[in-house]
């Protein structure tokens, strides 16, 4: 007697429907996320908040649209939103190196706002977030730099500190020789070394002789020492013939800081012109109105 055989198996209709839609939502939202992002990345902030918000309406669960949304509150300074929406981050997708470095941003910055009583306890977990990123992502030089900046002007009882700030210098440079110059300069220029800081201005334009920030540098700490007037005026003038940077001083700072040098060495006339010129390049740079006003 013949063994009768199952008929072949249907597959029913409305599930496979049903993921058929499912995928094409996903689809969807992935490209609308890319949009959002694409309009973050274009700068075009009010519309990305707008578009991120209705992301988040339809997936609160996606730590990618609550980390762009603590970046659009850093953007518009609302610190409160900001570690809102960083903490929902971070708490969803814990391995998120950028979320826990934007995170000590907002703490950091609120610990900046906050009474007495705040302040100390938003630091320390400015810093234990900080930590956390350069923990997750050990050569990412812009989370080392952010644990370097607030070992040098956090205090110590939060855990600041010359040596700790010199020890992530030091991976710093072992990670890019050239902000590792930068992070020593910056550190020995807060502390007042400014014949250290100088050095490290010079190695980097051994390397690179037009480095604009480098040049400012030089400038400027001729600027602030009193030392070494006539290199400091002539690395200002060569910033002047080169593109600024988006990351550094403006050309309005570079006359600015030529002003101060010529007012130290009783040019007034000169002074006034390069403050007058740096108003010129900007009408908003105060710290040049501020010196015309006391300019005697």
């Amino acid at each position: 007697m013949a063994v009768s055989q199952d008929p072949p198996m249907k597959l029913p209709l409305l599930p496979l429907a049903l993921c058929l839609l499912c995928t094409s939502g996903l689809a969807d939202q992935s490209a609308d996320l890319a949009s959002a992002r694409g309009l973050f990345e274009a700068r075009k902030f009010p519309e990305a908040q707008l578009a991120f918000e209705k992301l988040e309406a339809t997936d609160s669960g996606n730590a990618d649209i609550h980390y762009y949304l603590g970046l659009l509150a850093l953007e518009r300074d609302d610190t409160n939103a900001a570690a809102h929406q960083l903490e929902r981050c971070t708490a969803l997708s814990p391995d998120s190196a950028r979320g826990h470095n934007a995170l000590g941003d907002a703490y950091g910055l609120s610990a900046q706002k906050a009474g007495i009583f705040r302040k100390f306890g938003l630091a320390r977990k400015c810093l234990a977030e900080y930590t956390r990123a350069v923990a997750l992502e050990p050569n990412n030089i812009d989370f080392h730099e952010r644990l370097f900046e607030y070992y040098t002007d956090a205090p110590s009882i939060v855990g600041g500190g010359t040596d700790k700030a010199a020890g992530e210098a030091a991976k710093i440079k072992r990670l890019d020789p050239k902000r590792g110059h930068q992070a020593f300069a910056t550190l020995y220029a807060a502390r007042e070394k400014y014949g250290l800081a100088l050095a490290e201005w010079n190695e980097i334009l051994k390397m690179a002789p037009d480095d604009y920030a480098a040049l400012y540098q030089v400038g400027r700490l001729a600027a602030i020492s009193g030392q070494d007037f006539d290199r400091g005026m002539a690395s200002l003038r060569r910033c002047l013939t080169l593109s600024a940077p988006e990351s550094a001083p403006p050309h309005s700072a570079v006359q600015w800081c030529l002003g101060i040098i010529l007012e130290k060495i009783g040019n007034t006339a000169g002074a006034r012109a390069a403050y007058e010129a740096a108003l010129r390049d900007d009408p908003k740079f105060t710290p040049a109105s501020d010196a015309l006003k006391h300019l005697k």
